[in-house]
This record gives C-alpha cells, sequence and structure tokens, in this order.
C-alpha cells in the first residue's frame, strides 16, 4: 500500500481515470474471472437492430452499423440517435450495412471519412460494394461509392466483409464466397472468397500480387477464403483473419499477399447435408489455417490487445463468436498461435464485434434484433 501522502504514478493514475465506471452504464457482470485477471462487463447502450460493427470517434462517441441498414450514434450517455444519407442495402439474410472504418487520418479535415462495406442490390441479386462518406451533425454527406465487386449473385449469404488499415494506407477488404458456389473461391478472375487490398479512393496500389498477371482480378491479396469476418493488422503490420468454416471448421488465418488458403479444396469443416469432409486437410501450394477452433465458434469480429489496461494480454488477439456466444483470447508466436482461452462464454449472447478503444477498453456488440453495446475492462 502507498504511503500517506505518496502520489501515485501519472500512469496509473491516467489508467484509472480511464477505466472509471460508466455512470450511465449498466453492470451486467461486476467480475468475470480469467486466467490472468478479473473483469467487469457493463452495457453502454442497447435497442440496436442486429449491430454488426463499432467505430469510436475521436469525441468520444461511437457509430454503429445495424445490418437492416441503419447508421447509429450513440452518444456517451448511451442515448442514440440515427444518422441519414445511408444508401439503401439488401438486408437479406446475412447482408445489409456490414463494418465501419475511420480513415487512419481522420483528424486533419481532409481525411475525415468514414468508409463502411454494404450489400448493394440490382435487379434481384447483390454484390458486396464500399462506400466512404462524410458525417456533418447527425447525416452523411459526400457519400462516395468506392468499389464493388464484380459479379452479383443471389442474395443472402457469406458477403464477408471486414475493413483493415495497412501501415502504407491501403485497405483491406475482405469478401465471402457468397455461399451458392464455393468453387468461386478458387477463381482469381472472380473477387468472391478473397480479400482485396485497395487504396483509400477504391483504386488499385501497383504493388498488389497480381496486378501483372491477366489471369488474376487487380483488386486481389489473397484467395481461397470462405467467408473471413474477422480482420485485423496488429501494431507490427501483421494481418490475421477469422474465418467461418462450414459445420466446424472455423479458422485464424495469418494473411499474406499472394496466398491461396485452399477453400474449398482444403477444409477441415463438414458438409452440412451429408457430414462428410469437404476438400482436403493440407494441399501444397495452399496456405494452412494457424488455428482451427475445436467445435463451432462462428467467427465474428477481431481485435488485437495492446493497452497497459491489460498487461497479461498484450499483442494477444480476441476473437468473438457468434453461434458460440465465446470470446476468446488468442497468443500469436509469428505467424503461429500458442495458446489460447475463453473469456466470455454466453455472457451477452452472439458476439459480432470487437474493438480495442483509444482508451484501452474493450467494446463488443451483440448480434440481435435488440443487440446492445457493452465494454468490458478489469474489475478492480
Amino acid at each position: 500500500m502507498d504511503k500517506p501522502g505518496k502520489a501515485l504514478p501519472t500512469t496509473l493514475l491516467t489508467l484509472g481515470m480511464l477505466i472509471a465506471p460508466n455512470t450511465s452504464a449498466e453492470i451486467i457482470d461486476d467480475r468475470i474471472s480469467t486466467e490472468h485477471l478479473d473483469l467487469r462487463l457493463e452495457r453502454l447502450a442497447s435497442g440496436l437492430e442486429n449491430p454488426w460493427a463499432l467505430a469510436r470517434l475521436p469525441d468520444g462517441r461511437f457509430l454503429v452499423s445495424e445490418r437492416s441498414g441503419y447508421l447509429t450514434l450513440v452518444k456517451q450517455d448511451g442515448t442514440t440517435t440515427r444518422v441519414n444519407g445511408v444508401p439503401q442495402v439488401h438486408s437479406r439474410g446475412q447482408g445489409g450495412l456490414l463494418d465501419l472504418a475511420l480513415h487512419p487520418s481522420w483528424g486533419s479535415g481532409e481525411y475525415d471519412w468514414i468508409y463502411f462495406s454494404w450489400s448493394k442490390p440490382d435487379s434481384g441479386n447483390t454484390a458486396t460494394a464500399l462506400s466512404r462518406a462524410r458525417l456533418e451533425g447527425e447525416s452523411l454527406v459526400e457519400v462516395e461509392e468506392l468499389f464493388v465487386q464484380d459479379r452479383y449473385s443471389s442474395p443472402g449469404r457469406h458477403y464477408g466483409s471486414r475493413l483493415a488499415w495497412l501501415p502504407d494506407g491501403t485497405l483491406l477488404m475482405s469478401i465471402g464466397d457468397r455461399g451458392t458456389t464455393p468453387e468461386r473461391a478458387q477463381d482469381k478472375g472472380d473477387h468472391a472468397g478473397s480479400v482485396l487490398r485497395l487504396t483509400d479512393t477504391g483504386g488499385v496500389p501497383d504493388d498488389n500480387p497480381f496486378v501483372d498477371d491477366d489471369d488474376v482480378l487487380d483488386e486481389i491479396y489473397t484467395t481461397g477464403n470462405r467467408n473471413i469476418q474477422g480482420m485485423i493488422v496488429t501494431a507490427d503490420g501483421d494481418i490475421w483473419a477469422s474465418e467461418h468454416g462450414p459445420r466446424g471448421g472455423d479458422e485464424i488465418n495469418f494473411i499474406e499477399a499472394g496466398e491461396n488458403y485452399g477453400w474449398p479444396e482444403v477444409s477441415q469443416g463438414r458438409d452440412y447435408g451429408t457430414g462428410e469432409p469437404i476438400g482436403a486437410d493440407s494441399l501444397p501450394g495452399m496456405r494452412d489455417p494457424a488455428h482451427v477452433f475445436e467445435g463451432t465458434l462462428a467467427p465474428s469480429g477481431l481485435a488485437q490487445v495492446t493497452a497497459d489496461v491489460f498487461p497479461d494480454w498484450q499483442g494477444d488477439l480476441l476473437a468473438g463468436g457468434l453461434r458460440s456466444e465465446r470470446l476468446v483470447r488468442l497468443t500469436p508466436e509469428g505467424s503461429d498461435i500458442v495458446a489460447i482461452e475463453t473469456i466470455l462464454d454466453g455472457h451477452i449472447g452472439r458476439i459480432r464485434d470487437v474493438r480495442q478503444g483509444e482508451d484501452g477498453t474493450l467494446y463488443l456488440l451483440n448480434d440481435d434484433p435488440q443487440g446492445s453495446l457493452y465494454r468490458l475492462v478489469p474489475a478492480d
């Protein structure tokens, strides 16, 4: 214990202020035990329609995308306001308004752009699209459509679509295989089942891995990805992605330019109807997963812990789970996963997104018709 009159170190004072209880928050669980520390789970806002992604604005407010097509501002007191100006999305099945990302140079005025992915309708079919806009009051203005995948297909399944900024200012975007024809993920003339790398205006970086190959679409960064719904670029510039497998076979992948991640020729999942294995466990020329989850995680949302608030978790990844309702901590070592721990298990239902805030604490969204925004902090 500190002696009377002794000042606490500035870093500890700062952390104490950052993780002080939010007076408007509802305490869901005041003590959740984990391997290294106990956690407190708080609900900051509710009444969100199947929330999909979260972005924290520099002024402390949050933007939340709702799959039904709404974009919602969440104020620090938990009150919510719908934002005007969102394009008309197709929200059938897994489609709708999807991921959010602020431009990495936000704050300069010139680069104050909000990027969002969404399912774009056309003549009864849909495609995964990328747009950006500015936030003016409670409206989106200067809305620009930057990219649309090359082929529209039947609506409902496997849109992806996570966004992640690389250190060079280019943007990664995942697109699922769209479900009905898994073989599209091996067709390099098709954006489905891939990770794309784009400029901040939706163009093609001139050092993309296949720009000199006429048989491959220039935007493609990796292929053979079934349905990535969690993606993070770490503080060291490494790329990790969590990916849905069929009936098991959910994966964490270490993403590298030009690699083929195998789907559907390689998978440790099984056919939904027959229960038979799909593809081989491994094949030459195709990248094996860094980790395959036992059972079904149904991953969505991926974050890296870098803040001093969680000192024992430094560098670890946090993966959300939908059907499993779990939050899982994974310890990476190089391109491998060497340890895993379940942090939450059924506490908030289906976990759709996981983010580390600028305050160092962790924020989560649950996928529910009346979904909520949660905060996870040390209990003490």
